[in-house]
């Protein structure tokens, strides 16, 4: 018989013991092992739910630094794709502003940007009263005179010589082709010192023409019937105009060559200008039947005009007109020459210059390549058409007018 004491000692450590199962077995938890079948354990990884769980918690955390490792990647090929654009673009402009630079051409800037030459006639412009009569007027004028528009590139166009810093100037002479009976004090002095290069010639023609341009001393001088007898030079009228990169483009009062003052380097076409597919200019045009010459309109100084009659709708010189801007040019059948010139008729617009036998442009003369050794640009430029057909199909009947005195400054007083 168990002693009572121990008997009380035992009951209390199965109690105890009891007691510690119970807390041991608070710890634990039922579940399905790894193995499939049923387990008790404090261990929850032992689990299958629980290791599944810890799995999927583990491919998340993965997942979620390969996302944010891609997006980090994204971000860093986002930011090199930026700066390559940036860079690609910053190229870009500058290789535009190089194209730009290699494509510009001394007749694109000899004057003052904003002189007229260089200003683009807005679509919306306000137009002459009397277009369409000056329109039909044009027509007549085409239609009886060989009932074409030429481009003049030999007679009555301009070479023009530029001269460097280094050429020797000379003194150009006036002489008295027109009967005057005296001499301009004016030509004396602006053809005291000009500097003709030595294989200058005037055009062919009974004008004559001629153009010096030297850019070093940012100086044009023009001159009319001009002859080179004995070594020494001739012309019978012209100008000089100084400071020609600020000016307006117009020579002084009734200087210069053609009949309302306006220099040869503002209107006429060039070979470089067709051959880079663009005319950024006002092209001069010259005409037959003009109102009569104390009639004109800016930037006209000066006219040969002659309408003693006084025969309506007669067209002034220094008058301005455009083709109409909303006319699909390379649509046309047009040369290539010609959709260059309507392109440029559409923006910059026609200035009515001189008088002339038949309606026509001016191409820088010949000679202003020939005697550089150069080869004549301009059967190539033409399609080896003659000059007569080159706008051969211009829509002429589209043109439209501007008002008198289109674009002249205000502070102008009017003629």
């Amino acid at each position: 018989m168990m002693n009572p004491r121990n008997a009380i000692l035992a009951a209390i450590t199965i109690m105890a013991s009891t007691a510690a199962m119970t807390a041991q077995a608070a710890d634990y938890i039922k579940c399905t092992g790894t193995s499939g079948k049923t387990i008790y354990t404090n261990l929850p990884f032992m689990c299958a739910d629980a290791a599944k769980q810890a799995q999927e918690a583990t491919k998340a955390a993965l997942a979620a630094q390969a996302a944010k490792e891609a997006a980090a990647k994204a971000a860093a090929e986002k930011a090199a794709a930026e700066a390559k654009a940036a860079a690609e673009k910053a190229a870009a402009v500058k290789a535009a502003a190089a194209a730009v630079k290699a494509n510009a051409l001394t007749t694109d800037a000899v004057f003052s940007a904003d002189s007229f030459w260089y200003t683009p006639i807005p679509k919306d412009v306000e137009l002459h009263p009397h277009t369409a009569q000056y329109t039909q007027e044009f027509l007549r004028q085409k239609k009886a005179y060989y009932n074409t528009v030429n481009i003049n590139t030999s007679k009555w166009s301009s070479p023009v010589y530029v001269a460097d810093s280094k050429t020797a100037p000379v003194r150009v002479n006036q002489w008295d082709c027109q009967k005057k009976g005296y001499k301009d004090s004016g030509l004396l002095t602006q053809w005291a010192s000009v500097p003709v290069p030595s294989y200058a010639v005037p055009a062919e023609g009974t004008d004559m023409e001629m153009t010096v341009y030297q850019p070093s001393t940012d100086t044009v001088w023009e001159f009319w019937k001009a002859k080179k007898e004995n070594g020494v030079w001739y012309a019978c009228w012209g100008g000089r105009l100084e400071n020609a990169s600020k000016s307006n483009g117009v020579f002084y009062k009734y200087y210069g060559t053609t009949a309302t003052s306006l220099p040869f380097l503002g209107g006429q076409i060039t070979a470089e200008e067709l051959a880079r597919g663009e005319i950024k200019h006002v092209i001069g045009i010259s005409m037959v039947d003009l109102e009569h010459w104390n009639i004109f309109s800016w930037p006209a100084n000066r006219s040969d005009g002659w309408n003693s009659n006084k025969v309506a709708y007669r067209i002034a010189e220094g008058q301005r007109f455009r083709l109409d801007p909303t006319i699909d040019v390379d649509k046309l059948n047009l040369t290539k020459v010609g959709k260059i010139v309507a392109k440029a008729a559409q923006t910059y617009g026609f200035v009515v210059w001189d008088k002339a036998g038949s309606i026509s442009l001016r191409a820088q003369n010949v000679y202003s390549y020939t005697k550089l050794g150069k080869e004549n640009p301009y059967p190539a430029l033409f399609e080896n058409k003659p000059n007569y057909a080159v706008l051969n199909n211009f829509p002429w009947e589209s043109l439209q007018f501007l008002p008198t005195d289109y674009g002249k400054p205000a502070e102008t007083a009017s003629k």
